[in-house]
């Protein structure tokens, strides 16, 4: 037996509980459980498991008085019954491990894929702080991402966190994959919050397929899965993040979506009795999306970093909803996917003029920066003046930087389509080939 499987086996059979305290359940009413007897053992968000007949059901603390703990079973209570029994499991945790790489998990650390799993030997809380804000790094260097647009006109630095704002159908699971394979980095992390089902397995084989698989952890909870289940995915896959950084590894987090992470932890404060405000967010929602985008980013002392990539599913192109406004404030650049650019066939489908990375002008040279805001100034005069061109209301001459942008908008638009592998000079390289196709 390796070093390696003794310390798994040793982390297996020291996470057996010989014994647990136990309650009952006294009511069950409004999706939630009333359990006596748990009152002086439990805390705040602990585990429980519910015991009934020859099933067992998952459940978390959400609130405690003297004599009772109300507790969110993991899916709707149906079938539970007066008297059955609970024990208490303790705090939420997840022990990742090295092994995982090339792994669908759960958000409970249980295979997804069929094989076997080993466990790591150290448990870490789902909820843990991110590092001390006076002791974390700057932001790193440029990373290489397999795109040219975000090569170029919207770097990605290693430690940086960006969030893609896009509606349903409009390319970002596609994006994120495409950044998965492509962005340097050790390891990738990704969480599936939320997704349909039928998805999550096309999404490994064909989306990601066997390049993106071979660096990758996917931890998944489908849109069937209890809110509990949702939630954790998000938080689970952060801690599995932050088990690679502190090995020193540079990790590449991604989430989608952060608006059905909002959406879980939405139903399960409404459920411990918080109350709703703005479009039924309850006010704790903006701490747990600040909290999960904090604990990306740049690491402390010798270990290594997250690179964060955050995806929002806005309805109706609604930049201002609030997990996205949330986010936005919070994150270092943004990147919107803009569905009238999906439909006439360009993909990644960004408008650029929307988007921004905070990575600059830190992350380009002098004459990089030059071509960022030339590119950026042809688009926005091509933009104010769309609408005239396509209905033949422009003379040309008029405007000589309007007449430049309708030269170099053809070339310029297929550029922000492109992949590239041959590294960040020769995407700025080809982007200096788009604008001087221009006279």
């Amino acid at each position: 037996m390796t070093n390696a499987s003794f310390a798994a086996l040793n982390a297996e059979i020291a996470a057996l509980r010989r014994a647990a305290p136990v309650g009952r359940v006294a009511e069950i009413g409004g999706g939630t459980v009333q359990v006596a007897g748990l009152s002086a053992q439990a805390r705040l968000g602990d585990m429980v498991s519910i015991h009934h007949r020859d099933q067992t059901r998952r459940g978390e603390v959400l609130a405690m008085t003297r004599d009772r703990v109300t507790i969110l079973p993991d899916g709707v209570p149906d079938g539970l019954a007066i008297d059955d029994r609970v024990t208490l499991q303790g705090a939420a945790t997840i022990a990742p491990d090295d092994s995982w790489v090339g792994r669908v998990i759960d958000p409970f650390g249980q295979p997804l894929d069929g094989r076997p799993l080993l466990r790591g030997c150290e448990a870490r809380m789902l909820q843990a702080g991110p590092p001390a804000a006076t002791m974390r790094r700057g932001l790193g260097p440029r990373l290489e991402t397999g795109l040219a647009v975000f090569n170029t006109l919207l770097p990605l630095v290693r430690g940086q966190r960006i969030g893609l704002f896009a509606g349903s159908g409009v390319g970002k699971s596609t994006l994120l994959s495409q950044l998965a394979r492509g962005v340097q980095a050790d390891v990738a992390v990704i969480a599936l919050v939320g997704e349909r089902g039928r998805e999550v397995r096309e999404f490994v084989d064909n989306v990601l397929g066997p390049e993106g698989m071979a660096r990758s952890v996917v931890l998944a909870a489908t849109s069937d899965q209890s809110p509990l289940m949702r939630r954790r995915a998000a938080w689970a896959a952060m801690s599995v993040a932050e088990h690679f950084r502190d090995q020193g590894a540079h990790v590449l987090f991604m989430c989608d979506s952060v608006t059905r992470f909002a959406e879980a932890h939405r139903e399960i404060a409404l459920a411990a009795g918080e109350q709703g405000s703005l479009r039924g967010y309850p006010p704790s929602t903006a701490q747990m999306i600040m909290n999960l985008a904090e604990r990306a980013g740049p690491g402390a002392g010798g270990t290594g970093d997250i690179t964060g990539v955050f995806s929002v599913l806005v309805a109706g192109s609604d930049m201002d909803e609030p997990v996205a406004d949330i986010l936005r404030g919070v994150l270092d650049g943004h990147v919107v996917l803009d569905r009238e650019i999906a439909e006439r066939g360009r993909f990644p489908a960004i408008d650029l003029l929307r988007s921004v990375s905070r990575s600059l002008p830190a992350a380009a040279d002098a004459n990089e920066n030059e071509l960022i805001a030339t590119a950026r100034r042809l688009l926005g005069a091509y933009d104010r003046a769309e609408m005239m061109i396509q209905a033949g209301l422009y003379a040309s001459g008029s405007d000589p930087l309007i007449d430049q942008a309708i030269r170099v908008w053809p070339s310029l638009d297929r550029f922000m389509a492109e992949e590239e592998t041959s590294g960040i000079a020769a995407s700025f390289a080809r982007l200096a080939d788009c604008l001087g196709a221009a006279p």
